[in-house]
């Protein structure tokens, strides 16, 4: 770096070097030096941002254990202790799944719905109530393919029963004061599984209590069939 001469005996003082001229870097440096407190607050701002993202992953990784469903449990069938599952999920308030804690509660009540393995157990699934209601009788009626719909019946569905003549009776006919009506109304509670051996399917309907006895002698003689009523039917 060349120097500027001063003349000796001049009286002049060197001029200094004016802010402009101080190289940038030489700035740079003593703003650094001058500020080390903003610094510090980066650094703390930076920590609390990286321990509230901390805990904000603690809380959407949050898992509750509920419970789930292991086998297939028809609805009206009581639900077992083998019929459930523990799983770990996030809980989502859109949702009401049953707690793994209260799994004595559940078991032994009855599925309200159809439950599928590998579904979350709800509240709503669950009830104490038998799909039969009061002035009603159970009945299940086996029945082969051709005595019923290729659709799939399901519980709640309303159907007719209808009895069907014997080989030689003539088709309205009754043959005693106890034979069963030519039909009936009723409700499906249950379809079970159709037998590999015989291809019977036994359905469960729920009939008023009046029908019951005779429906279930007429259903013991194979001389059924099942009819699915329409939307609106009564």
């Amino acid at each position: 770096m060349s120097k500027t001469a001063v003349p000796a005996g001049t009286g002049q003082v060197p001029a200094q070097p004016t802010h402009s001229q101080i190289p940038s870097a030489a700035v740079g440096f003593k703003a650094r030096r001058r500020r080390p407190g903003m610094y510090a607050l980066a650094i703390a701002l930076i920590a609390a941002g990286g321990g509230g993202g901390f805990l904000a992953f603690q809380a959407t990784g949050e898992r509750t254990p509920v419970l789930a469903v292991a086998k297939s449990v028809e609805a009206g069938d009581v639900i077992k202790d083998s019929d459930l599952i523990e799983a770990q999920v996030q809980l989502d308030p859109a949702l009401k799944p049953v707690l793994a804690a209260e799994r004595e509660k559940v078991v032994g009540k009855r599925a309200s719905v159809a439950l599928t393995p590998g579904a979350l157990l709800t509240q709503g699934q669950v009830t104490t109530r038998t799909l039969v209601k009061p002035g009603e009788r159970l009945v299940g009626i086996g029945l082969k393919t051709s005595q019923m719909p290729a659709s799939r019946l399901s519980p709640g569905d309303k159907i007719l029963v209808v009895s069907t003549p014997a080989n030689g009776q003539i088709a309205g006919e009754k043959t005693g004061e106890d034979a069963a009506p030519q039909q009936i109304a009723a409700r499906v509670v249950r379809v079970g599984e159709r037998q590999q051996t015989t291809g019977e399917q036994v359905v469960d309907v729920a009939v008023p209590s009046q029908f019951g006895p005779a429906l279930a002698a007429q259903s013991a003689t194979g001389n059924v069939a099942l009819v699915v009523d329409g939307p609106g039917a009564s």
